[in-house]
């Protein structure tokens, strides 16, 4: 089955169909309703729980219906690993230097 991925309607589309909601279903069912990256730090969250796909559905399309390709992370873990909102990278900012003179600082 080949899956078009190419634009973001045609993954919206996607997420749509039941063949994914079925199978995100059996993921949520696998993983205990629980975010496994919270887990393995010891914390149990099961809300607000999303389906992550772990090669990322826009560049592997052919991995987009295998069970094994997704795992369940809460909403904080999901936008961290796709580095959206607060976690996006910044430049690191260059250290500021001052002039021996200045008092402040």
């Amino acid at each position: 089955m080949h899956i078009d991925t190419s634009t973001a309607e045609s993954r919206h589309q996607f997420y749509q169909s039941t063949a994914w909601k079925r199978l995100r279903q059996r993921a949520l069912e696998r993983d205990h309703y629980e975010c496994l990256w919270c887990k393995r730090e010891g914390r149990v969250t099961a809300s607000a729980l999303e389906v992550d796909h772990v090669a990322e559905l826009e560049h592997h399309p052919d991995k987009a219906l295998e069970l094994e390709n997704l795992r369940t992370l809460c909403k904080y873990h999901h936008n961290m690993r796709h580095e959206r909102f607060q976690f996006k990278r910044t430049k690191e900012k260059e250290p500021k230097t001052y002039r021996e003179d200045e008092w402040f600082g």
